[in-house]
């Protein structure tokens, strides 16, 4: 491989890479740090010219690392949106519903930015969300949707649908409406690109959610880099669809119904579901090159397993598996 067309070669790979994950949720970064950081790019190209005619390996490996270095600084640093380019005037940027940074300036360091004359929106904060349960209500359906979060529910409530909630430089957004006697939740996280606190990244998204164990819900999943753990094994689940980027995704489910289905596509993703160990479960797996762990399931043709009697029970789970590079595992408890 020439040299001379090595970095530039490396540095196309790396944009691409980090847009393609970038558009598809799973990587989430700060556009405000290239404004910040742009000395990082003077680095990238003076080490490169230094050691343009070094063809040695040490030279190549301290180029590629300064390259790596630099973007990582760039994509996942987080040093607060601020800075104080005159005496005693502090600013701070922060990201709005449509991903677009806003400015607070205060003399002071606090996580508030200013919305309007008088009136102040906190950057991190908590809230508590409910939605009261409408009479005559048979079906319901939970629409998530938002990454850089984790998400947990194991409660009921008599309310239609709760959450307790942590935010971190974003919110949540809930919407109810009726479609019929199907109950409609929708629950979203605004503003999911930015969030990792570099060095500090304990801060994060979080819900705590609660649902009616009364009507037969659908559960549907839309999320980038998240953290799920949802124990539905008190719930009446008609559906589960769980669509994520890179994850941790965790379900565990109750006596199906008649038919209770499972649909799981993930990028890059750890995925665990648990079923009941009476349960009938049938799973179609199309993992690529993901590593799957079945146990007490019998395989019957390619890319299908089932469990001891699955054909001749009267309530079953059907799970389907879509993914390219994750660890998918099914378990029976």
């Amino acid at each position: 491989m020439r040299q001379d067309k090595l970095i530039p070669g490396v540095v196309l790979v790396l944009i691409g890479t980090l847009f393609l994950l970038y558009n598809f949720h799973v990587l989430h970064f700060h556009w405000i740090n290239i404004l910040h950081l742009w000395p990082v790019f003077l680095l990238i190209g003076g080490i490169n010219l230094i050691f343009a005619h070094n063809r040695s390996g040490w030279a190549t490996a301290l180029k590629i690392l300064v390259i790596v270095f630099g973007f990582g600084l760039v994509l996942f640093g987080d040093f607060g949106y601020n800075w104080n380019w005159w005496p005693n005037r502090y600013y701070r940027y922060h990201q709005d519903d449509n991903g677009n940074y806003q400015d607070n300036n205060d003399n002071d360091d606090d996580n508030d930015t200013t919305s309007g004359p008088g009136s102040i929106r906190k950057i991190e904060g908590s809230s508590n969300f409910h939605a009261d349960f409408p009479t005559g209500t048979q079906n319901a359906r939970l629409n998530l949707k938002g990454g850089a979060s984790s998400y947990s529910l194991a409660d009921t409530t008599n309310l239609l649908f709760e959450a307790s909630t942590t935010e971190y430089r974003n919110k949540y957004d809930l919407n109810t409406h009726q479609e019929g006697n199907t109950a409609v939740v929708d629950f979203d996280l605004k503003g999911h690109k930015g969030v990792w606190d570099w060095g500090n990244g304990n801060k994060s998204n979080r819900a705590v959610l609660k649902l009616n164990p009364r009507p037969i819900w659908d559960v549907n999943i839309d999320a980038g880099a998240t953290s799920l753990d949802f124990d539905l094994s008190r719930f009446k689940i008609n559906y589960v669809k769980i669509s994520g980027g890179a994850g941790e995704f965790k379900v565990r489910l109750g006596a199906p119904l008649t038919s209770t289905k499972v649909d799981v596509s993930s990028g890059v993703s750890d995925v665990e579901i648990s079923v009941p160990q009476n349960a009938a479960c049938s799973i179609d797996a199309h993992s690529g090159l993901s590593s799957n762990s079945f146990d007490g399931f019998n395989k019957t043709s390619d890319n299908h397993y089932e469990t001891p009697g699955f054909a001749n029970a009267t309530n079953k789970i059907y799970i389907t598996i879509n993914g390219g590079l994750s660890d998918f595992k099914v378990r029976r408890y």
